[in-house]
């Protein structure tokens, strides 16, 4: 059905009409509600927008100078709170006033007076709205200085941070030529330290005057670059046993004799399953190897002879395989009791050497290489044997020695000697008293008994020995 030409002609004039009305309603309501908004911002231009809070405090209408100075005012208030900042290597102390602990009153007044005022029309008049309507509550911040914090907490530092220590592994002609196990550094942990400080701000901004608050500094441990098992493929990356003895009253050459015996034993690798001979590595004693006469127990006798001296390094690493529980194939105590051997131990504990016939063995059984650190200070007569390897968990316990048959020395000898001038005496030979001495020592593995070893030594009595001169 055709609808008539005047029908179609009205509605055509009334949609116009309807379009132009409504147009010029939203333009004018776009231009009324564009001039309030003028009014409204001009109104406040300098201050913040109604319904703009900061932790529930309504700051519409104050000025971004008012809303700071109120924060400053607030930090005021609690400058005399105290931070202890505690560790085991000490603790510091610090008031919030120390660190201008405290609001962030510079970003909270900056924050509170920018609502509203970003170049996005839309989203400033969203903002505006939502916050006159319902109030938009903008969260507290906090904030203190960290080169104030550092300053305070440096002598603490000093003592906590260390560098770590790379591993240095160098292999050459069968022998480990310089060896340093790597070592963890460690530093106060500033990231955590800020994260803890600031995770206390509620406590702190309500606390009171002279209140404590304790802040545990946080450690962060450092790895070092080069770990012991990125130097090494032999699985040496722990100390698995130690030995130690002094050696006071030493004479010069005896000092000499050690010296020159322990860097032949150090930087020695033992492989697993092999069985490792002192006397062996140790190689030739004479003056033709680089020894010195000192004394040394011979046919029953104390007297001079090339390397007198080296037996205080065979009884060191005798109580460094004691220490490890390694497997101890062929051990031989001294005729007598030496003096040197007993002056940081009990009697018993030491192993004597002779080349080729008396010699101190052990069997390497860990499963992995065993690298020998041999260190001698001569200037306070010690000496130590480090074995580095790794652990596979065993446990050492040694007994304290029994002491039996205890005899006194014979009576002092005294022998004529044309060498030396009349009246001149020289003793060549010390008094020791005779005992049955022994000692156990058990090693556990995976909780079961894995070694149990006794350890014997029969000491002679020794007669004091005296040169008199009859020249």
């Amino acid at each position: 059905m055709k609808i008539p030409r005047i029908k179609a002609k009205h509605f055509y004039h009334t949609g116009r009409i309807l379009f132009w009305f409504f147009m010029g309603a939203f333009l004018s309501l776009f231009f009324i509600l564009s001039f309030s908004f003028l009014i409204f911002k001009t109104i406040y231009q300098n201050s913040v927008y109604p319904g703009v809070m900061i932790n529930g405090v309504n700051f519409g209408g104050k000025t971004e100078q008012q809303v700071q100075s109120y924060f400053d005012k607030k930090n005021l208030s609690v400058k005399d709170v105290n931070f202890v900042f505690t560790s085991s290597d000490g603790v510091a102390t610090a008031s919030a006033g120390d660190i201008s602990y405290g609001y962030n009153s510079d970003l909270l007044a900056s924050q509170a007076f920018t609502l509203g005022r970003t170049n996005n029309i839309l989203s400033n008049i969203s903002l505006i709205l939502q916050a006159y309507i319902n109030g938009i509550n903008l969260p507290s911040s906090y904030t203190y200085s960290q080169d104030s914090l550092s300053r305070i907490l440096l002598p603490l530092t000093q003592k906590i941070n260390k560098q770590p220590v790379n591993a240095l592994f160098t292999f050459s002609n069968g022998r480990v030529t310089a060896f340093r196990m790597s070592e963890n550094g460690q530093a106060v942990d500033l990231n955590a330290l800020d994260t803890q400080l600031l995770s206390k701000s509620l406590t702190a901004m309500s606390g009171q005057k002279g209140s404590v608050i304790i802040v545990p500094l946080p450690i962060a441990t450092i790895q070092p670059d080069v770990t012991t098992d990125k130097a090494n493929n032999m699985g040496i990356k722990e100390l698995i046993g130690e030995g130690h003895s002094t050696y006071y009253d030493s004479i010069t050459s005896r000092v000499h004799n050690i010296v020159l015996a322990t860097s032949r034993i150090n930087g020695v690798l033992v492989a697993p399953g092999e069985t490792f001979s002192f006397d062996k590595t140790l190689g030739d004693i004479s003056v033709y190897s680089g020894y010195q006469q000192a004394y040394v127990i011979q046919n029953g006798h104390t007297v001079l002879g090339d390397g007198g001296g080296v037996c205080q390094v065979s009884t060191t690493f005798f109580r460094a395989l004691l220490n490890a529980g390694l497997p101890i194939v062929d051990r031989t105590a001294h005729a007598y009791r030496v003096g040197y051997y007993e002056q940081d131990s009990p009697p018993g504990f030491d192993a004597t050497i002779y080349v080729p016939t008396v010699d101190l063995k052990f069997k390497n059984d860990t499963g992995h290489y065993i690298l020998i650190q041999g260190v001698t200070d001569p200037a306070n007569y010690s000496m130590a044997f480090y074995l580095y390897g790794t652990s596979d968990g065993r446990q050492v316990t040694i007994s304290k020695p029994v002491i039996t048959n205890q005899t006194p020395p014979p009576p002092p000898l005294y022998q004529d000697d044309p060498n030396l001038p009349k009246g001149v005496i020289q003793q060549t030979d010390f008094a020791a008293w005779g005992a049955n001495v022994y000692f156990t020592r058990q090693v556990y593995k995976d909780g079961k008994l894995y070694l149990n070893d006794k350890f014997v030594s029969n000491y002679q009595p020794w007669q004091a020995v005296y040169l008199r001169g009859t020249q």
